[in-house]
This record gives C-alpha cells, structure tokens and sequence, in this order.
C-alpha cells in the first residue's frame, strides 16, 4: 500500500480506540470488546453533489481527486480500520463511530474493501446540515451488535444571530449482547473562525450534556458513550465545565462522566499533531454505568490511542 505523506506540513492522524470486558466465569477469563472511533479526513467520493460544498473533491478540482486516489485512500483507511483493537479483541472493532465522511456510499464502498469485507460492518448515517457535506456515522459489527434506533439530533440553532451550521449529533441506543448502550457520535465546530468557536464547542458539549442528563433520569446506571472528533482538548473548558468530565473512572458520580483521554493528554499524548503542535481532540467519554468491574455485563478496561507507523501520514490528497 503506498500511504501518501503530506508535503507542506507534518501531520499525524491516530485512531482512538476503548476496550471493555465481561467476566466469563470464576476462572477470571475475560470477554474482550473494542469500540472505536477514527476520524476518515475527508473522506469524499469524485462525483459532484450540488447541495453541497464538494467542488475541491473533483477530478477537476483543487486537489485533483481522481477515482484512483479515492480509491487508493478508501483501501488505506479500511486496512487501518482492520489493525485497531485486534490485540484485545481479535475480531476487530464491534462499534466504530466515524467523522469527515461526504456520504453514506463512501461508507459502503469504505466497507467492501477487502481487508474488512468479513466483518460484514453495517452502517448509520444520515445527511446533516453541514456546508460541505461532512457528515458522521456509526459501523458495528452485526454479530455484536444491534441498534433499536438512532437519529441525528441538530447540534446548533440556526437563527439570525448564528448563521453558522455544522455536523448532527448522531445517537444510536442498541444491544451489545446484554447490555444496552447510548453512543452519541459527534464532530463539533472546528477552530477555524476564532474565539466565536468557542462558544459554539461549549454549546455542543451542553447539547451533549442535556441528552446524557435526559438518558440518565429515566436510566440512572445506563451506558453511555460520547465519542467524536470534538475539536477541544480532555481540559478544555467545553468538556470539562459543560461536560463534567473527571479523570480518573473513581471519582465519576452518578450523573458524571469519565475520560480516559485526560491522563493521556497530560502525559504529552495526541491524537493529531500539527506544525509539532499535539492535540488530543479525537475522545471517548463514558458514563458511570462502565466503572463497576462486578457487575454483569461489559465494563470498562482500558482505552488507547492506535498510533502504529501506517498511522504516522496524511490520508489528505497531496
């Protein structure tokens, strides 16, 4: 596979990966699950959609994006997708939450490729109100997983003051086996724009917040799963403040949250590297109903940051 570097700026791009485990019997063997979230980096088909913003993703465009790199890149993406979480879990991810993606056939033809076609992964996508189409999505694997329902949820008023639109929230509630999970899925407003920006993450992690809040009433130990590219580091304020995130999985109380990416971040580690510059932005947030490690069903072991070398390019035309 020939992975392509970007030449103007050093970029690395990491997948953010958590593993959750059931105690199978009184001989302590453990059942492994991986739940995944990646970032696809405009991943866009060649052909032109004239709702959206797509002109730069054309053979004729500024990034000359032709058939053969799209599909140079949907195979990279897939043969990274099928190396995630297969020290834990060797069958691979079961819950993929995704960003950047133009359209739901990127997906299908993202999911035939070759090095992931056995999975059999399924996909949950709808259209958002985003001007240049990017949406986010969710695979699972339908052997460990099955939805009940999802929807995308706007994630902005748009109103006279706010002019801004950017990508849904998607929740999906399903069955892991036994257990019954809530995963939201998000991509919030990018950096670019200034301090505005800010605002508009703090209302993202409130929206966030409301849906966790409203879950929680009605379940009050319920798994739930906020994962995405949400542009803000663990200790930003948009995560910590209107989060309500801790670090450390002891101290979550029963309306809070945990994330495991915190420490990491602490500790100098990025899920994406700019100009030498780290960032973690790339999460997976849990709930409460993860930390007891004797209850029944799956609960939380570890998180990583999937950094192989593949990783270590731009998956962005040249």
């Amino acid at each position: 596979m020939n992975f392509q570097l970007f030449k103007t700026i050093c970029t690395f791009i990491f997948a953010i990966v958590l593993t959750v485990a059931q105690a199978q019997d009184n001989k302590l063997q453990y059942k492994i699950v991986s739940i995944g979230f990646y970032n696809l980096e405009n991943l866009f088909d060649t052909e032109n959609d004239s709702t959206i913003n797509d002109e730069e993703f054309l053979p004729e465009g500024a990034r000359a994006w032709t058939p053969e790199r799209y599909a140079e890149k949907s195979a990279n993406m897939a043969y990274v997708i099928s190396q995630i979480g297969i020290n834990d879990a060797p069958s691979g991810l079961s819950i993929l939450g995704v960003a950047e993606i133009e359209n739901r056939k990127v997906l299908e033809d993202l999911v035939a490729q070759p090095s992931i076609v056995n999975r059999n992964y399924e996909i949950i996508h709808y259209d958002s109100p985003d001007p240049r189409g990017v949406d986010v999505a969710l695979l699972y694997n339908p052997k460990h997983f099955t939805p009940i329902q999802s929807r995308p949820i706007q994630m902005l008023q748009i109103n006279e003051q706010n002019k801004r639109r950017s990508r849904d929230v998607l929740y999906v509630k399903g069955i892991l086996e036994t257990d019954t999970l809530h995963i939201l899925v998000n991509h919030w407003p990018s950096r670019g724009g200034g301090p505005v920006t800010v605002r508009l993450r703090n209302e993202a992690a409130r929206l966030n917040r409301t849906l966790i809040d409203s879950i929680t009433q009605v379940v009050p130990d319920a798994k739930i799963i906020v994962m995405g590219d949400l542009n803000d580091d663990p200790t930003s304020e948009s995560i910590k403040s209107y989060l309500r995130t801790v670090s450390k999985i002891g101290d979550v109380n029963k309306t809070g949250m945990f994330n495991p990416f915190e420490e990491k971040y602490r500790r100098g580690l990025g899920s994406n590297a700019y100009r030498d510059a780290w960032s973690l932005f790339d999460q997976i947030i849990i709930s409460k109903g993860w930390a007891d490690q004797n209850q029944d069903g799956y609960y939380y072991f570890k998180a990583n940051i999937f950094n192989k070398k593949i990783l270590n390019s731009a998956y962005r035309p040249i």
